[in-house]
This record gives structure tokens, sequence and C-alpha cells, in this order.
């Protein structure tokens, strides 16, 4: 499955949150520098969809807010 998803890095708490359209808004408490953002967006989504880190890929936005994430739940 794929999900389209906004990062909110530099936040207080680390929050998802699912929107009416089907995408999800994460708030982070990493800085975005050194790919710190993306590995804690990948920890948190693995956790919220109970599958390993390796079942998720970040297809599009690897430097941006806005992100095409997939999710492999199929293992």
């Amino acid at each position: 499955m794929q999900k389209k998803v906004k990062v909110k890095p530099n936040s207080k708490v680390l929050k998802v949150e699912e929107n009416a359209d089907g995408s999800l808004t994460v708030r982070l408490k990493s800085p975005p520098v050194d790919g710190k953002a993306n590995e804690e967006l990948i920890r948190l989504l693995a956790e919220k969809f109970d599958v390993p880190k390796s079942c998720i890929t970040i297809k599009l936005g690897l430097s941006s807010r806005q992100k095409l994430v997939e999710i492999d739940t199929n293992q």
C-alpha cells in the first residue's frame, strides 16, 4: 500500500495523524539533518502498521516534507 505523508520535523511530540483523504501527517522530534528524520519516520510507521522497518520504503521525497511511502504489509 502507498501513503502520502506530510512530515513535520523538530516537533515536541511524536505523532501519526490520519487525514480524511487517507494521507498521513507525521510529527517527528528529529531534525531533517543527515537522514535522521527519515529514519525516525520509518521506525514510527513500522510501529504503527506493525511491520518490520525493512517493509517501509520512501518512494518519493527523500529530502522533502511531502513524501510517498510504500508499506509492504504482506510479510
